[in-house]
């Protein structure tokens, strides 16, 4: 069973394309868990008109985070893999045959992270690939800590991760480093070198190719999310409740 998990805050003008993309690839047990964070256009109205018992749709939160919204889906999810999708993008055809293929054949691996194509507003292209090289996935936790190659939008990993995962620390700036630092750290990740979305970005992403936050502020936030990796980790082994 699948589980994509969304956040949704005023999403009107693309949750529809995005939905379409991705329950067309979906068999009848799987699931669309959708979180939405207190929109105040159409977005409610337009996953509603699905109409599809697939879609789960979890409204009037309040969280003013989308770390927070996603931690609210992925809550819910109950399928033993787990696809993260923003409210924008567009999944390429054949996304989830692909990547359940790849767990089929690496039963080993926690964790995968597709490529993607970089599109703006309008749905053109304007990079092939992700804005960073992502073959540097396989290298240690510290180099990855320090560039992140986890995008939430293209991952996707066994539900255990959650084990982890979840409850997510207080302050999280991002839920994607967190989740591919930890299956990382516990298991093993794949990255597959082609593009299985379109990435959109425009003026009303939320995350941004440049970070906001200071030196200083990324610096603190890196140790102090390497000391709450292995704190994590170190309790779920020992069994030791939160």
């Amino acid at each position: 069973m699948v589980s994509v998990c969304i956040i949704t805050y005023n999403g009107e003008k693309y949750i529809e394309q995005q939905l379409k993309s991705i329950l067309e690839q979906l068999s009848v047990d799987d699931e669309v868990i959708i979180s939405d964070d207190s929109s105040t256009d159409s977005t409610i109205a337009i996953i509603e008109s699905f109409n599809d018992s697939r879609i789960i749709l979890l409204k009037n939160n309040v969280f003013h985070s989308p770390t927070y919204n996603m931690e609210n889906a992925l809550k819910y999810a109950k399928g033993h893999y787990i696809f993260l999708a923003d409210q924008d993008d567009e999944w390429l055809q054949g996304r989830v045959g692909k990547v359940l293929d790849l767990f089929v054949r690496y039963p080993d691996i926690s964790l995968i992270v597709c490529k993607c194509n970089i599109i703006d507003a309008t749905g053109n292209i304007v990079k092939n690939s992700n804005c960073k090289d992502f073959t540097f996935l396989n290298h240690a936790l510290l180099w990855n800590l320090l560039q992140n190659p986890y995008r939430g939008c293209c991952m996707a990993f066994q539900k255990n991760i959650l084990d982890f995962a979840l409850p997510f620390p207080e302050n999280t700036v991002m839920h994607d480093i967190w989740i591919g630092l930890l299956a990382q750290f516990n298991g093993k990740c794949l990255y597959y070198n082609k593009p299985l979305i379109n990435y959109r970005r425009h003026d009303s992403n939320i995350t941004k190719d440049i970070s906001p936050y200071s030196l200083y502020y990324r610096i603190y936030y890196r140790v102090l999310l390497l000391i709450r990796l292995f704190y994590r980790s170190w309790k779920i082994k020992l069994k030791i409740s939160f």
